[in-house]
């Protein structure tokens, strides 16, 4: 997330920064928004990286105008077609890989490589869906009578609204458009206001590779002024949203007293289990990646770690010692090992969770602090932090963090980890450490997530297969893979009589 300021607030560095439009049926635009969004980088808030009008609710109507008069057009071009357009747009991702993966390091504060990673999923994410044109069919089924055909079709939902994060800015948008987009659908993008400069880098890439006028519309501005809009509009035939629990309610709800399709991911406190038999060093690997990386600022980050007490000593000292060696500083820096929080809010965030793990009475092992040496007073940098003797009444264990702090618990049965490990009202992902494979296998099935790790990080997935959580963590459809095509598709069922009269059958 870059930091939100008004524009005289940073006086001629805003006035020196690219200037920003929204994007709205195939034509850059000056939103008309109130607020002005100054986009400024995390890990030097002196780095001013773009300025953008915000859009308002009049924008926002615009831009679904456009999506609905743009949609029988698009919706009647064949879907190997409109895979092609997906093709292209990868094409030219890859060419700007590494430039665009520098602008997320700048606007959003990944390391470089972290980014780096992210573009190359979100590029291998379109690809995907990109044969998915050629794939975007029914089933034939078999009668009951003769001279008779049951076949059903996939069809687009029509206008689609996406309501994407900062946290992940290319990876989230790449898999929700794409989908929309080669089923069919017309799309309003709202991506957090947080992240302008690598949204409209995005959307130049699908103008590029030739989405239609109206297509595909782009509209960044406060969730104040559009959010609701993007819900309630008559006109809107599905909802995917990637955020917040409290913004995601709210989502669901008005999505679903409209009776159109939705799907909400949204927060995570996902558990980690190291068995007294696991490979240690693997397991390192794991947690320290899992908890720190991408500055913990991701739903599937490993928060809680459970330690059988046989390794517990011994493994914490390892992470520790790990943990410590991480240098933090700016995400361009190829030295940095960790970026800043994402900004003054989210920073904060952590600090205070931080206190609250500290007055619940949680041993504080390592970390901490904000750091504020040098350049990185400018910046909004948090120490990796892990915390023992966590228990399942505290604030740290219950709640996200979103940030590099890890929560550490001891069991002495693999039913109390799992205990543990269930005790939580998220239910994203997971991870256990074992050579044993029937506790990994029991752990599979026991477990209440939608995704777990057998000897892998929480965190990653993979196109070809569906992402997504349970209980708190999401409602609705899975993202990616065959279940997020489905997400943006009807399926209709044709019954198709040959007979050319009258039919006698108790069927009917």
């Amino acid at each position: 997330m870059a930091t939100l300021t008004k524009s005289k607030a940073v006086g001629s560095k805003a006035a020196k920064a690219p200037r920003l439009q929204q994007f709205i049926d195939g034509r850059w635009i000056e939103g008309v928004g109130r607020k002005e969004i100054v986009s400024s980088s995390p890990s030097d808030t002196r780095r001013t990286v773009a300025v953008v009008q915000g859009a308002s609710r009049e924008d926002a109507l615009r831009a679904l105008d456009a999506a609905q008069a743009a949609l029988p057009k698009w919706k009647a071009v064949p879907a190997p077609q409109r895979g092609r357009i997906l093709q292209k747009f990868v094409e030219l991702a890859r060419a700007r890989k590494e430039e665009l993966a520098r602008l997320m390091s700048l606007e959003q504060g990944k390391i470089l490589p972290e980014a780096m990673g992210e573009m190359e999923k979100g590029i291998n994410l379109v690809e995907w869906f990109a044969g998915e044109g050629m794939r975007l069919m029914g089933v034939a089924a078999p009668s009951e009578l003769h001279s008779n055909l049951l076949y059903t079709l996939r069809q687009p939902l029509g206008v689609v609204s996406v309501i994407t994060p900062w946290n992940f800015p290319w990876a989230i948008p790449c898999w929700k458009i794409a989908p929309a987009l080669v089923g069919g659908n017309t799309v309003v993008f709202k991506p957090a206001s947080l992240v302008p400069a690598l949204s409209v880098e995005f959307v130049k890439l699908w103008e590029q590779a030739g989405v239609p006028a109206g297509v595909l519309n782009l509209v960044i501005g406060a969730g104040s002024e559009i959010g609701n809009l993007l819900v309630e509009d008559k006109r809107v035939r599905a909802v995917t949203f990637t955020g917040s629990n409290s913004v995601g309610k709210g989502v669901h709800t008005i999505a679903g007293a409209r009776g159109i399709k939705v799907v909400c991911e949204m927060g995570g406190k996902n558990p980690c289990v190291v068995m007294d038999d696991a490979d240690l060093d693997l397991a390192l690997a794991g947690v320290v990646k899992g908890a720190f990386g991408a500055t913990g600022q991701r739903c599937t980050a490993t928060s809680r770690l459970l330690l059988h007490d046989k390794i517990a000593d011994r493994f914490l000292e390892m992470v520790l010692r790990s943990a410590k060696a991480i240098r933090v500083g700016d995400a361009l820096d190829p030295k940095s090992g960790m970026g800043p929080a994402v900004d003054e809010g989210q920073l904060q965030t952590d600090l205070d969770y931080i206190r609250f793990a500290q007055e619940d009475g949680a041993r504080l092992l390592c970390g901490g602090r904000r750091l504020s040496e040098g350049d990185l007073a400018h910046g909004f940098f948090v120490e990796p932090t892990v915390f023992d003797g966590v228990t399942t009444k505290m604030r740290l264990w219950k709640e996200e963090v979103f940030g590099p702090v890890l929560a550490v618990t001891r069991f002495s049965t693999y039913e109390q980890a799992l205990s543990l490990a269930n005790d939580c009202e998220f239910g994203l992902t997971s991870a256990i450490y074992t050579q044993n494979l029937t506790l990994a296998m029991r752990f599979a099935d026991d477990i209440e997530s939608g995704m777990t790790h057998i000897n892998s990080p929480t965190i990653g997935g993979e196109a070809q297969v569906p992402f997504g959580g349970i209980k708190g963590s999401g409602v609705g459809e899975r993202e990616m893979a065959k279940e997020g095509m489905n997400f943006f598709t009807e399926l209709k069922t044709v019954f198709l009589d040959y007979t050319g009269r009258k039919r006698d059958s108790s069927i009917y």
